[in-house]
């Protein structure tokens, strides 16, 4: 069965939904919490991802790489990267084969990860807490992306999907999953001759999204995005770092600046702030030990606050006027404003889009944290064969312009080298066919045709082609398919000529020829018959090699192995330290009374071997066999002690239940009661007879019992109780439950000695919706 996931990448931590037949439920990872750290620590012996970075990220915090959905598909040299990146990673950043990437110690060696290797890292953890929650392995998935990703985003984000062991059906954008949840639920959408805009303003921990969505009956449609991708929880929390920094350096003599582990535990801190003051007008700051020994402490007040971020609450409203202006609506116009991200809970964010809208009510009736996650997980479920959705159609838009370069045929001196195929705006997924006169093979080139607008420095050529073996229709026509796909990825399909012939064919006689007549003649009529013929292509791009992609792959699967194994032998560590621990202090209490004393001799000396070896330098590092094998020993030697104690608190209660059956079949089977006078005296003896023996067999055995003492193996077992009752049901029920013979009822009067035919029965059948379909509820 297919598994049905969205997830919602985020800069500082991750959702996942999953889709069930009652709706969407976000998942909670192993630590109950439903959002992921997008952290990943490299140890000395395993990687932790998610909950387990975050524990160790205060003392790793040099080999602990977070900012993941920022790195994707970025160069070292970036300057998004080196400026800005840089500040809110710990981790040393390096150039990994023209990509950035981190150099970590793990496992004891110094080793370099590339961005989309990281990013499979933390997706392949994202899979591990679905697959869990779905008891089964996930594949098929839809993972939402920033609109302002470009190409090479794009795919390193599907190459990390791979890597990971993930199938991405489509790499949503984030706002597009955010109306996608909002309209899929809504039952009064007006018709699309007068479409409800609706605008979704977005702030998250890095980044400022706005989009203006038409919703319609069935459909929706972005009309425009707009973007600050450097706006977000985490500048708010670098303005106050930046600071308390300058306030401890006077009030405590200390340069926090100076002293990334400090500037850590102030970043920590000040986040911790800033959610106080989202709900109170004054908040404290503490940070025991920043640095030096000094526990270092402050306050701050929201106006103070408002004072420190101003520079970024003046960009505000310059998303909002963009994605208007595109849309070519009025903030008049909109039907309702709907704010998610964590962001949008700041009472200064929210204070100024209201003004912007001329101080109309903001909507907040989506999740502000699981909105993403949410419809992304929709969009999965609208391609997967197991939901029969609601139908709703998703009309998406590309947000960069496309060109194509060529060069010009020399016989075609007024030909133009080049055109925007598809513009900013431009739905996706879509083709387009490009014609093209040719005698001679060519090239086309693909690339971004502003490369102002892309973030940072990324490399504007996205990919080219060569068209082969024109020559053999001169001239010739030649047509070049593009396509932009619904990851929003572009490509050159192929090409191709076409040639028309004229042939001849008969046209069929109106009529037959009458009788007696010959037939006429056949009539001909020409007929235009286009032939196509593709053309031997090779194109380039941006996606990385296959065999590079299937040796990462290959290497997380061993990863994920070597981290399994570690996990395995710290747990049967522990589960060693903890059975030395439990038994010892058990030995003196609740088993005194079930041990001889040469018993708890040796297994007191046993155990204090095992406690000695595991607080060994030898111990302390042992392979998974070493500690299975101590606890084996161990527990020869515990165990038979652990049974006669289970034995004698389960004996009991395992004897009453034997003569509660006993009493109840006796009792039944001497019983004169009208629901057993059917059952034969033969049958009813038999019951008593078989009771009988087990009443005696349970007395006997419960004598024998106590006449030995209880550290010593007992003769009969409470598994043997149970077997000695299981055995008297599985006999006397038959006999005792049988039901009462039927007996004939007397037939009915007639009163009609021709009775009108009796109606056909009225059948109704279910319409078969296939196999592991599944309906699922939107509402």
């Amino acid at each position: 069965m297919a598994s049905v996931v969205g997830i919602d990448l985020g800069n500082l931590g991750s959702k996942v939904g999953v889709a069930r037949q009652r709706g969407i439920d976000i998942v909670a990872n192993e630590v109950s919490n439903r959002v992921t750290p997008s952290l990943i620590s490299f140890g000395p012996k395993a990687r932790a991802i998610g909950e387990a970075a975050k524990t160790m990220e205060t003392g790793n915090f040099k080999n602990t790489i977070g900012s993941l959905k920022r790195l994707i598909g970025r160069s070292f040299s970036d300057p998004e990267v080196t400026e800005i990146e840089k500040k809110y990673i710990n981790a040393q950043l390096v150039d990994a084969n023209g990509q950035v990437g981190v150099s970590v110690l793990y496992r004891g060696q110094k080793q370099t990860f590339s961005a989309t290797q990281l990013l499979a890292m933390y997706l392949a953890k994202l899979g591990q807490i679905a697959a869990k929650e779905l008891q089964q392995d996930v594949t098929d998935c839809v993972i939402a992306v920033p609109g302002w990703y470009t190409e090479v985003q794009r795919r390193a984000t599907l190459d990390a999907a791979f890597i990971a062991g993930l199938n991405p059906l489509r790499l949503i954008n984030d706002t597009t999953a955010v109306a996608l949840g909002y309209g899929i639920t809504k039952s009064d959408l007006p018709p699309p001759e007068t479409p409800r805009h609706v605008v979704f303003v977005d702030i998250g921990h890095s980044n400022y999204s706005v989009a203006v969505v038409a919703f319609a009956q069935g459909q929706l449609t972005v009309k425009s995005t707009a973007y600050d991708r450097h706006f977000g929880g985490r500048d708010f929390d670098y303005a106050l770092v930046q600071h308390f920094a300058e306030e401890f350096k006077d009030k405590y003599k200390i340069d926090v600046l100076s002293s990334p582990k400090a500037m850590f535990r102030l970043s920590v801190a000040c986040e911790r702030l800033k959610k106080m003051l989202s709900a109170n007008l004054e908040a404290p700051l503490n940070v025991e030990s920043i640095m030096n020994d000094v526990d270092a402490s402050s306050k701050l007040n929201r106006e103070q606050f408002e004072e420190f971020i101003a520079p970024l609450l003046e960009r505000v409203h310059v998303p909002l006027e963009e994605a208007l202006r595109e849309a070519q609506i009025a903030p008049t116009d909109v039907f309702a404003v709907e704010l998610v991200g964590g962001s949008t809970r700041i009472p200064a964010i929210k204070q100024r889009i209201q003004a912007f809208f001329g101080g109309k009510t903001l909507s907040t009736t989506l999740n502000a944290d699981e909105a993403i996650a949410r419809g992304a997980t929709f969009a999965c479920a609208g391609l997967s064969p197991r939901f029969k959705l609601r139908s709703f159609a998703v009309n998406d838009i590309a947000l960069y312009p496309i060109k194509i370069s060529w060069t010009k045929a020399p016989e075609d001196e007024d030909e133009e080298p080049e055109a925007i195929v598809f513009p900013r705006g431009n739905s996706i997924p879509s083709t387009k066919t490009l014609k093209f006169v040719r005698s001679a093979p060519f090239e086309l080139e693909a690339s971004y045709a502003d490369p102002s607008a892309l973030p940072g420095k990324i490399n504007p050529w996205i990919g080219k082609v060569t068209v082969k073996s024109v020559g053999e229709v001169v001239p010739a026509t030649i047509k070049v398919r593009t396509r932009l796909n619904l990851h929003g990825i572009f490509s050159f399909e192929g090409a191709f000529f076409e040639t028309t012939q004229i042939v001849e064919e008969d046209v069929p006689a109106e009529a037959p020829p009458a009788e007696g007549q010959a037939p006429a003649p056949p009539q001909k009529r020409q007929k235009k018959v286009v032939k196509r013929t593709d053309l031997p292509v090779v194109s380039g791009g941006l996606a990385l090699d296959s065999s590079i992609l299937n040796n990462q792959r290959e290497s997380e699967g061993q990863m994920i192995a070597d981290d399994k194994l570690v996990q395995d032998t710290e747990d049967r560590k522990n589960a060693l330290e903890e059975y030395i621990y439990d038994t010892r202090s058990k030995l003196d209490d609740r088993y005194a009374p079930f041990v001889q004393a040469k018993e708890k001799e040796a297994l007191l000396a046993k155990l204090a071997d095992a406690e000695d070896w595991l607080y060994t330098e030898e111990g302390e590092d042992a392979p998974k066999s070493a500690y299975v094998s101590r606890l084996d020993a161990l527990k020869a030697l515990g165990d038979p002690i652990y049974k006669r104690y289970m034995e004698g608190e389960k004996r009991a209660r395992t004897a009453a239940a034997l003569r509660e059956t006993i009493n109840n079949y006796l009792s039944q089977a001497q019983s004169d009661d009208a629901r057993f006078s059917h059952i034969s005296a033969e049958d009813k003896q038999k019951v008593v007879e078989k009771a009988a023996t087990a009443q005696s067999w349970l007395e006997n055995s419960l004598v024998k019992i106590s006449e030995r003492p209880k550290n010593v193996d007992p003769v009969i077992t409470c598994a043997e109780m149970d077997k000695k009752r299981d055995e008297l049901i599985y006999f006397a029920n038959p006999i005792m439950s049988k039901p009462k013979p039927k007996t004939d009822a007397p037939p009915a009067p007639q009163t009609n000695a021709n009775p009108p035919p009796q109606a056909a029965k009225e059948e109704t059948m279910e319409e078969d919706t296939g196999p592991n379909v599944e309906e699922m509820d939107v509402d």
